[in-house]
């Protein structure tokens, strides 16, 4: 059972349903005016923690791994959408007694009574006031914040405002391969080629190869050969190992704007001068 005194550790931590199952964590919680008891608490939950949805604590237990509620995380998924602005009107905490089946007799308020909560009253349920009952919240520290001085409460309010804090997260983008793939291309060379021809050369007989005319017979028949030679070009292909690639990373850094909307309370004084009226 979570009470007043307690209301301080509830604060931020995680909040788990009847099965274990993680539901967010605690933002801030919603005293009944009439019992000054925890009623609801706000959790936050979606991927970022920025959607806060209203769950009954009042059957909740504080553990030391965080606070564990009477309901389903799916229930609390599905839980009426409403502001948490420090109050609930008579209509929207009737929402959610009726959403989260908490409108029994065993709660002890009647049907009829759709705006008191009387939490731990059972015995005076017939003699419950139908005047509007609301709820109010605690900030982080644990200081209930009642428009007007209660049991539960000092002379003072607490004001406080929203905070940006930006962090930044790694995800995927994309991906890059290195393939290898067979093309083909045709190369042009001059190769210089020499070859034989015949040539045809005419002597006239004299002194001097008069010898070699007059060796063998004076007619006859007779046949001499030339073998004529040429050059012919020869290709082969080798391959041939031109550079090595491989892929790196490097990371570039760069300035990306984030906008947010951000709220915070003002406090008026009634009966003060203009100079102290607003702070």
């Amino acid at each position: 059972m979570i009470g007043t005194e307690t209301i301080s550790r509830v604060i931020g931590q995680d909040v788990y349903d009847t099965e274990g199952q993680k539901i967010g964590s605690a933002s801030e919680v919603y005293l009944d005016d009439e019992t000054g008891q925890p009623e609801w608490v706000t959790v936050r939950t979606g991927l970022f923690g920025t959607k806060e949805s209203f769950v009954p604590i009042r059957d909740a237990d504080l553990t030391d791994d965080g606070v564990r509620v009477a309901v389903s995380k799916d229930r609390v998924k599905d839980a009426p959408k409403i502001d948490t602005d420090g109050h609930l009107s008579p209509q929207e905490e009737e929402e959610l007694y009726r959403y989260y089946g908490l409108g029994t007799g065993t709660t002890g308020r009647t049907e009829t009574v759709t705006t008191t909560e009387t939490t731990g009253m059972a015995g005076t349920a017939g003699m419950v006031d139908t005047d509007r009952t609301d709820t109010a919240r605690t900030d982080t520290r644990g200081t209930v914040g009642h428009d007007t001085s209660g049991p539960t409460t000092d002379n003072a309010m607490t004001r406080s405002e929203e905070r940006l804090d930006v962090g930044t997260r790694s995800e995927e983008t994309g991906r890059a391969r290195l393939r290898k793939y067979v093309v083909s291309e045709n190369v042009s060379e001059t190769v210089p080629v020499s070859h034989e021809e015949v040539r045809v050369e005419r002597e006239p007989i004299t002194d001097a190869n008069v010898g070699d005319a007059m060796d063998g017979p004076a007619i006859s028949e007779e046949e001499h050969e030339v073998t004529l030679r040429a050059e012919k070009p020869v290709v082969s292909k080798e391959a041939t190992p031109v550079e090595r690639v491989r892929l790196d990373k490097e990371t570039v850094s760069d300035n990306v704007q984030v906008d947010e909307t951000l709220r915070k309370e003002e406090i008026e004084v009634d009966g003060a001068d203009d100079a102290n009226r607003r702070m």
